[in-house]
């Protein structure tokens, strides 16, 4: 039986106008159920959340391990590149050749602002913390409002 179910079951033991209890026993065990399947629950999901923080750390770990291995690459491809000077290399295992390319770099004192519109990328976001201040201190922004909500902490 589920949680609602156990509820359904235990609202139906007490006579809602008089608040009587029709089965003290039954009442007793429902509710004793009841409370190990809350428990049980709450249990379940400290050990997800102690799974998840666990994946997480790994997960910190793995993402240093890779920008090791990237930063170690790319070290070796400019020694490598620095020693073959643009000529290039082959044998049975590996073959190393060049192209050309091109990428745009700006100066470090160069100032965005001087592009013209069509060559600038804007994105605009709420500042929310300004706008929950805002909204706190009395202000009024139409289609914004500040909605309350409970958190559950389970330890």
């Amino acid at each position: 039986m589920n949680l609602y179910e156990l509820q359904i079951n235990i609202d139906a033991l007490v006579d809602q106008e008089t608040g009587e209890i029709i089965d003290i026993d039954a009442l007793n065990a429902l509710e004793l159920e009841r409370d190990t399947k809350i428990s049980n629950i709450a249990c379940w999901i400290k050990d997800l959340k102690a799974e998840g923080e666990a994946l997480k750390a790994e997960e910190q770990s793995l993402n240093h391990r890779r920008k090791v291995c990237e930063n170690k690459m790319e070290s070796l491809k400019t020694y490598l590149a620095t020693f073959l000077n643009g000529e290039k290399f082959k044998d049975s295992r590996c073959a190393i050749s060049y192209r050309k390319s091109e990428k745009v770099t700006f100066a470090d004192d160069f100032v965005v602002d001087s592009l013209p519109d069509e060559m600038k990328k804007v994105t605009v976001e709420p500042k929310k913390t300004e706008i929950k201040e805002f909204l706190k201190g009395g202000g009024e922004i139409e289609g914004v409002r500040i909605e309350e909500n409970t958190s559950m902490t389970i330890k």
